[in-house]
């Protein structure tokens, strides 16, 4: 899963990177700016988006505003030192969809992330299950009959974006654009090479190549 991170402190914005890659799994993208975020926002795909307020060039509620009239849905979460009612109001009145004052704990911060994702998917559960597969975003863990399954950060976060979009096609650029980042060199078969990884582990006939458009799970019946 891609995140936007959009944070001005230096030593927070490293601290919030770190956790998110090494306890999360999550590819992070950080800008400590207002005006790179939004046009970041209006001209790529992020899954998820994490917001200051107090930014430099543009403030946070500007950001939030300008993007939520331009069409863009991402999901986002508020994080600030603005910690009165009045300002969680007016973040959630702006567009946001969670509101984290500062300080806080990173593994709030998880368990937040974890929720908007699941409530923009539609699913209320915590696990995702399909036929066998079960899928658990908490533990970064894939489950089949025989037990646990060994796979890479890259292998879940492509497998969890395909099991989150079932029935509908996934182009190879929307999912490389959710496992890597700007810092990220990417060979030109790498989302392939996780596909061919994934279907010997789970099984050839679970992820379905559409030629010429991308890859899909079917809906289960």
């Amino acid at each position: 899963m891609r995140i936007l991170l959009v944070e001005d402190d230096e030593l927070l914005g490293k601290g919030i990177r770190s956790g998110l890659a090494q306890e999360g799994g999550y590819t992070v993208d950080w800008l400590k700016d207002g005006q790179s975020a939004e046009h970041a926002l209006v001209t790529e795909h992020f899954d998820l988006v994490i917001l200051d307020i107090g930014l430099p060039k543009r403030d946070g509620f500007e950001v939030l505003r300008n993007i939520r009239s331009q069409g863009v849905q991402t999901p986002l979460i508020i994080l600030s030192a603005r910690e009165s009612v009045l300002d969680r109001v007016k973040g959630l009145d702006t567009g946001a969809d969670d509101y984290l004052p500062k300080p806080f704990d990173l593994s709030e911060l998880f368990a937040r992330l974890r929720a908007l994702q699941r409530r923009s998917a539609g699913r209320a559960e915590t696990l995702i299950q399909y036929g066998d597969i079960k899928l658990d975003p908490a533990s970064q863990s894939v489950y089949q009959e025989e037990g646990r399954i060994n796979i890479s950060p890259r292998e879940f976060a492509l497998l969890h974006k395909l099991l989150e979009s079932t029935g509908r096609v996934l182009s190879r650029e929307q999912l490389s654009q959710s496992l890597y980042g700007w810092d990220t060199e990417i060979d030109s078969n790498a989302v392939e090479v996780h596909i061919h990884n994934l279907r010997k582990k789970l099984g050839s006939k679970l992820i379905q190549t559409v030629r010429g458009i991308g890859y899909m799970i079917d809906r289960e019946i």
